[in-house]
């Protein structure tokens, strides 16, 4: 007699669950390379702003109407290292450029973008002067805070993150002010001394020769001997520049036959002193 062998239960098969998800899907990396309009335009590039070019017809298809399409700014040598956000509770704010490189900003509707252009304008970088560092929201478009250079470039952002990107654009450098030109001082030794300081030692007052008493008695006496032989240099030294009132000739009586002095001559020098 055979003994029954165990009995074996079949349990039910569990039901497969789906996995957590570990991470978001990358966003589809679009050919189109941000850039600085060709065209002339006023203020194309400045010492804190610079214009770009919109990028009409770039994310048709590849993003909805409503998603949000930014500007990633970051530093030329940290555009590598820059990480999309997941989402825009995430984004880098501008408040942090100094620190983290990059930030983000400018967020537009997708449809803004979409097929055909509406509007030839010009999305313009740092234009929002009343955003900085210490206060704005965290997405506002501040100025830049030096030449750079930055890199660019646009992102798709969606509820569930990233959807779309556009490469980097090439560097970008603001302009830099320029320091005018000044001229050099003079060297002590090359300034243009006032006429009666040449020689370092007091010139004689105007009122005579060799009145004032300088530092070294042998100057003063070679000065002074100068003055005296020289009776246009002495007329010079003590003449003064102060004008003379000269009163009006009163009217002579009849029968004074007194002839005037005679005038000097133009020419003529007035004696010497000495």
């Amino acid at each position: 007699m055979q003994r029954p062998g165990p009995l074996l239960l079949r349990l039910p098969r569990p039901v497969p669950t789906a996995r957590p998800l570990t991470g978001t899907a990358p966003a589809a990396l679009l050919p189109y390379v941000p850039r600085v309009p060709r065209q002339a335009l006023a203020g194309k590039v400045t010492a804190t702003t610079f214009a770009l070019d919109k990028p009409f017809c770039v994310f048709d298809g590849h993003a909805d109407a409503t998603d949000g399409v930014w500007l990633a700014v970051a530093f030329a040598n940290a555009s590598a290292t820059f990480r999309n956000p997941a989402s825009a509770a995430d984004i880098p704010p501008y408040q942090r450029l100094r620190a983290a490189l990059s930030y983000m900003t400018l967020e537009m509707p997708a449809a803004a973008y979409a097929c055909p252009e509406q509007s030839a304008a010009v999305l313009r970088v740092g234009s929002d002067t009343t955003c900085s560092a210490e206060r704005g929201p965290a997405s506002c478009n501040g100025p830049l805070p030096s030449p750079g250079p930055y890199r660019v470039k646009f992102l798709a952002l969606g509820s569930r993150g990233p959807k779309a990107e556009t490469r980097w654009s090439e560097p970008i450098v603001l302009r830099q002010g320029s320091v005018p030109a000044t001229r050099p001082a003079l060297p002590v030794s090359g300034r243009r001394r006032h006429p009666r300081s040449r020689g370092g030692g007091a010139s004689p007052p105007a009122g005579g020769c060799g009145r004032a008493a300088p530092r070294d008695p042998s100057a003063h006496l070679s000065r002074s001997a100068q003055l005296c032989r020289d009776p246009a240099i002495s007329f010079f030294a003590r003449s003064s520049y102060r004008t003379h009132h000269i009163p009006p000739a009163q009217s002579r009586p009849p029968g004074e036959g007194r002839s005037p002095p005679a005038p000097a001559s133009p020419g003529a020098v007035a004696p010497s002193s000495c």
